[in-house]
């Protein structure tokens, strides 16, 4: 979600490519969006920001949070090939004890929220509710470009399960696990995560 985490991509990747990398909007120095309705406004203005410095078909790389915007970039507008490393999108089943929260939630009985939902507000709060409940197993199925899946084996946040349900939903992908690697694991074997990706895209019709 901030910058900073991908400018070891950056700085790999530029040599061979022109490399943006934002703030997602209400995160590190990007605004808020203003009088925000729903999460395919949130993919809308992104598209507007790529098409206001002129990019028209991105090729997207994509890191959890992430990797929910550039399902429905793609589903929506035109789009080169995805890489999506650490990716969420597909609803965890609920345990025991978070349903019988969640029933007890419904009956007026409030509880802490997660850590990312108690450290958030406003507008960021809004769209951690809407995202957090929505499953794109469907629009997975949609995607008609090529893309390639990075897991982290031990990643604890979106578990590399849901990195393999993917690969059997999206019709064009490939799926490389980095072992005895976390949810970071773009980001701590920068240098070889890089070198799949420049294999990957020289593979691959951009």
């Amino acid at each position: 979600m901030n910058l900073s985490m991908m400018e070891p991509l950056v700085s790999k990747l530029s040599h061979d490519y022109t490399c943006i990398s934002v703030d997602l909007f209400g995160f590190g120095k990007s605004e808020e969006i203003e009088n925000y309705e729903n999460f395919d406004q949130y993919v809308r203005k992104l598209h507007e920001f790529l098409l206001s410095l002129q990019i028209e078909k991105p090729i997207l790389i994509a890191h959890s949070f992430g990797v929910r915007i550039a399902i429905l970039y793609a589903l929506h507008y035109p789009t080169g090939p995805l890489i999506l490393t650490g990716g969420a999108g597909i609803r965890k089943p609920l345990s025991f004890k978070k349903r019988i929260r969640q029933f007890l939630y419904k009956k007026g009985f409030a509880f802490k929220g997660s850590y990312d939902y108690e450290r958030t507000s406003g507008f960021l709060r809004k769209v951690l509710v809407e995202v957090v409940s929505q499953d794109l197993r469907e629009p997975m199925k949609k995607i008609s470009v090529p893309v390639l899946l990075i897991w982290g084996e031990k990643d604890q946040e979106t578990p590399l399960w849901m990195g393999k349900k993917m690969k059997k939903l999206i019709p064009c992908s490939e799926l490389i696990v980095f072992q005895n690697e976390d949810h970071f694991a773009y980001y701590h074997e920068s240098g070889r995560f890089c070198f799949i990706v420049r294999e990957f895209l020289q593979g691959v019709d951009v």
